[in-house]
């Protein structure tokens, strides 16, 4: 990748830590819809930081030295809604965002056979 390529998607990455954390203390809906949109919301948005994350450092292949950050981030998200009192500590939602990482991880090979994505690996 191109430095061009990895300035891109770093920026990608903090624009994107930045809108979980302003989603992250956004008035929530506490309906069950709500609730399961929610944890799809956390499984969608950690599978993308996953993959901006890996991206941005394409140097090294995604592994604990860049899983680890983001379960700490989604981590201290959810401490920070507990005592800032704009939501509350949600295990599962933590149990979401490691899903979403999962994920990724998983779908490694799948997006290394992919034509628009292929140029992370080159």
């Amino acid at each position: 990748m191109s430095y061009r390529q990895v300035f891109l998607f770093r920026c990608l990455f903090i624009i994107s830590l930045i809108a979980v954390v302003y989603l992250a203390f956004a008035p929530i809906d506490h309906t069950m819809i709500g609730r399961i949109n929610d944890k799809a919301s956390h499984i969608f948005a950690f599978f993308m930081l996953a993959l901006l994350a890996d991206f941005s450092f394409p140097r090294k292949d995604f592994g604990w030295h860049k899983i680890l950050p983001l379960v700490l981030f989604g981590l201290v998200v959810e401490i920070m809604q507990y005592f800032l009192q704009l939501g509350f500590f949600s295990l599962f939602d933590l149990l979401a965002d490691v899903l979403g990482l999962i994920l990724y991880a998983f779908s490694y090979p799948l997006l290394k056979r992919l034509p628009f994505i292929q140029l992370r690996w080159r």
